[in-house]
Formats: C-alpha cells, sequence, structure tokens
C-alpha cells in the first residue's frame, strides 16, 4: 500500500472542520491541511488573539472561534456560536488537551487534565451532536495517546485526585477516557449509519503538549528526539486520515507504524485491552453525563 500523506486528502469543498487547539502544533497542523483542501475550517480556541494569528497564516476559508475547555459555560457558548454560524458540521476534531500539569481544577471544580482532555470534549460533542448527526460523511475525530496504554485507568473512587495527585497518572487517565468515549459513541452512532467516531494518536511528536514535563525530561527528549520524535505535521496525519480517508470505519483506532508507534506513517493501530472494555465504557460516560449536564442525542 502507498504510504499515506496529505496528498491522500480528498477534496474537502463544501464540508465545515471545528478543530479544537489549532493555534498551534498537531491541531494547526490539520487545521492547515484540511483548509489547503478547501474546507471552511473553524478553528475553536481559547485565546483569539493567537487564534486569528495562526488563521492568518492558513490558505482558504478559516475563521475563529472562542472555546475554554476547562469552562462549561464557555463550552454551551461555543457550541451554540457554532450551530448558529453553520448550517452543519462535517467534521469535529477534538484535538486540544493539556499534559503532566502541576495539580489544578477547571473553572468546574474538575481535575485540569481529566476535565479538558476529555470531559471538555465529551461536553463539546454532546452539545454539537445535532448539528452532525445527519450530515452524509460526517466525523467525529478524537486525539488521544499512546500513552494512556501506561498505566492509565480511569479512577472513579478519585476521578478528581483530589487524594492524591500524579501529574503522568492523571494525563494516562485522560487518554484512556478517550478512547473509552471515541468507542462508545460509535456503538451509539452506529444505527443511524451517518456519523463515525474515530479516535487518533500523533505518536512522539515535537509540539508544545509537553512543556509541564519536568526539566530534566525535557532536556533528554532534546537530545533523542531526533531519533524517535517526528515533526507536528507527521503528528498530524493520523488525525487527519482519520477525518478524511473514505476507507476509514468507525471505532477505529490511528497512529504511527513505526517502532512503538513512535513515528511514521498513519495506519490502524490497536489500543489498550482496557480501552476495549465495555462495562468501563458505559459507566463513564454515564458519569460523565452526570458531571457535565450534557446528554446525547443517540
Amino acid at each position: 500500500m502507498t504510504t499515506w500523506t496529505t496528498a491522500h486528502i480528498p477534496d474537502q469543498t463544501g464540508r465545515t472542520a471545528v478543530i479544537t487547539g489549532a493555534n498551534t502544533g498537531l491541531g494547526f497542523e490539520t487545521a492547515k491541511a484540511l483548509a489547503a483542501k478547501g474546507a471552511h475550517v473553524v478553528i475553536a480556541v481559547r485565546d483569539t488573539g493567537k487564534g486569528k494569528q495562526a488563521a492568518a497564516q492558513m490558505p482558504g476559508d478559516v475563521t475563529v472561534q472562542e472555546l475554554d475547555l476547562t469552562s462549561l459555560a464557555s463550552i454551551r457558548e461555543a457550541a451554540e456560536a457554532l450551530r448558529t454560524g453553520n448550517d452543519k458540521i462535517d467534521l469535529l476534531i477534538n484535538n486540544a488537551g493539556v499534559m503532566t500539569t502541576p495539580k489544578g481544577t477547571t473553572k468546574d471544580g474538575f481535575e485540569l487534565q481529566f476535565g479538558t482532555n476529555h470531559l471538555g470534549h465529551f461536553a463539546l460533542t454532546g452539545l454539537l451532536l445535532d448539528a452532525i448527526l445527519d450530515v452524509p460523511g460526517s466525523r467525529i475525530v478524537t486525539v488521544s495517546s499512546n500513552g494512556h496504554k501506561m498505566g492509565g485507568a480511569i479512577h472513579f473512587d478519585d476521578l478528581q485526585w483530589e487524594r492524591s495527585y500524579s501529574r503522568m497518572g492523571a494525563y494516562t487517565q485522560s487518554k484512556l477516557a478517550n478512547l473509552l468515549f471515541t468507542y462508545e459513541l460509535q456503538r451509539r452512532l452506529a444505527p443511524r449509519g451517518k456519523t463515525i467516531a474515530v479516535a487518533a494518536h500523533p505518536g512522539t511528536s515535537s509540539t508544545e503538549l509537553a512543556r509541564n514535563v519536568p526539566t530534566v525530561l525535557q532536556r533528554a527528549f532534546q537530545v533523542v528526539s531526533p531519533l524517535i520524535a517526528q515533526s507536528p505535521a507527521g503528528g498530524a496525519l493520523p488525525s487527519l486520515r482519520a477525518a478524511t480517508d473514505p476507507g476509514v470505519l468507525g471505532g477505529q483506532y490511528y497512529g504511527p507504524d513505526g517502532i512503538g508507534q513512535q513515528k511514521g506513517a498513519p495506519v490502524v493501530v490497536a489500543s489498550s485491552d482496557q480501552s476495549y472494555d465495555i462495562g468501563l465504557q458505559r459507566r463513564l460516560w454515564a458519569v460523565s453525563e452526570e458531571l457535565t449536564g450534557v446528554t446525547f442525542a443517540v
């Protein structure tokens, strides 16, 4: 099979793509590639000033929507604006995220990484779903991480890490949650037959996401990154393939094909055994609805 690149992205004219966290890194490269293929791209970002600067560097039709994933109020406002401003949404790419942050909470009191990476995108997806559901060929792509395999577990007895806190533990929990959410969402979407849910991960990519990693680890990464990491443009390829390849199936997971899935061409990969646990998927879904107050029309 020919190695998949952005040259394989079909014409996106007439399609609307909403991408969270697209002012830098993977999201920026994803948005730029879709805009270059003719899509109307909306980059949903917390800092609209930076968003406008990013949009100015992209070709085609790119607009900016304010969105703070740490605030359910902001998510609701953004979803309303996106529904009002677009007659349909063909692609929702849940890309934004934080990694290994110091202990903190969102504006609604959720642990920062779980609240941003999972609950924020869960709420946004649910609130936008009526603009996506009946659009032929529509997709919801959620960006996870191969780090979900690094001891990731859903700590239902302490979801907000109030008793103790591990930067990496909280991160891997949030990335496992991304996959559990995608697989349960796909199961709910399947009977309607028009929209699919897909997941992707970038492998190891040199982006600002790792800015909260301890300094000693950052220095070590700088030494080995030429060997194991790929550029943001390379890291965006799994998301782009998941979003646009006509052969993609609902519930698939895309990542690099290299050693340890750290870099390489985007292909279908397997996630952890735990991520396929239907009981966990359904339990997390129910808890997420309760915490966010957002229910889905599927």
